[in-house]
Order: structure tokens, then sequence, then C-alpha cells
């Protein structure tokens, strides 16, 4: 399961710019399977960096869509002949890069546990104390 669609990238950059990088016969409509193929390769570049989660998600977390929408998006500019922007460029090796490093890492999570669930949220506020102190400055 790709963690994004078709609809999905054309929600995100226009239906136009997507039948440009996967319009490979030159018959101005979007090559669905040039999608998806290119969906599919994003989605398993994504999960070379989440090997602390169970795979496959029952849910897709929604940072995931936008992140293999970006990653197909760069791909099929680079192969396609299309120009890739500045804009582009900087989603895919600053945006998505980035944060895939740190979802790998542990620095940023996905609102999931390790072991598949969601995170609790509610009401309630947790303070942690990891240096052990009792109380601040003067002790």
């Amino acid at each position: 399961m790709n963690y994004a669609t078709v609809a999905d990238m054309v929600a995100r950059f226009g239906e136009l710019e997507v039948m440009q990088i996967t319009d490979r016969n030159q018959d101005n409509q979007i090559d669905h399977d040039v999608a998806e193929v290119a969906l599919a390769d994003a989605t398993a570049e994504i999960n070379g960096y989440l090997g602390r989660y169970p795979l496959p998600f029952v849910e897709v977390p929604p940072i995931l869509t936008r992140l293999c929408c970006d990653i197909a998006r760069y791909r099929l500019c680079a192969t396609n002949g299309v120009s890739i922007t500045e804009e582009i460029e900087r989603r895919y090796k600053i945006d998505v890069l980035k944060l895939l490093e740190g979802l790998a890492k542990g620095d940023v999570t996905l609102g999931i546990e390790a072991d598949g669930d969601q995170v609790a949220s509610g009401d309630t506020v947790q303070f942690v104390n990891n240096k052990n102190r009792v109380f601040a400055r003067d002790n």
C-alpha cells in the first residue's frame, strides 16, 4: 500500500503539473501507471527510514502522504526531463530528507508508538525532570 495516491498528488500540485511530470506518451493526460510507480518508489524510500515502526501501518499517518507526494514529484521531474525548480528541490532535499532523518533517529515521531498504537492524547500535562532535581536553582 502506497502512502499517497495520484489524487493526493493532484490535490497538492494540481492536475496540470501532475500531467506534465507523468505524461510520457504526450497525450496530455495524467499517466496513472507512471505516477503509481513513482509513489511506490517513494513509499519504499520512506520505509527505509522507518525501521522503528511496525510496517505496514493500519492507517497511514498524514505526514507520510505529504512526504510521499514530494518524493514522487522530485523523482518524476528528474526522470521525465521536467525542470526541477528550487522549490521542488528544497522540499525534497531539505524538508523531506531532514524529516525522514529525524524520524529514523527518533527526534521526530509520527504520533504512533513503536508497537503501532496511537499516541494517547488528552487533557493532561506531563512534566519531566531529567536531572532528578527536587527544586530549581537554589535547591
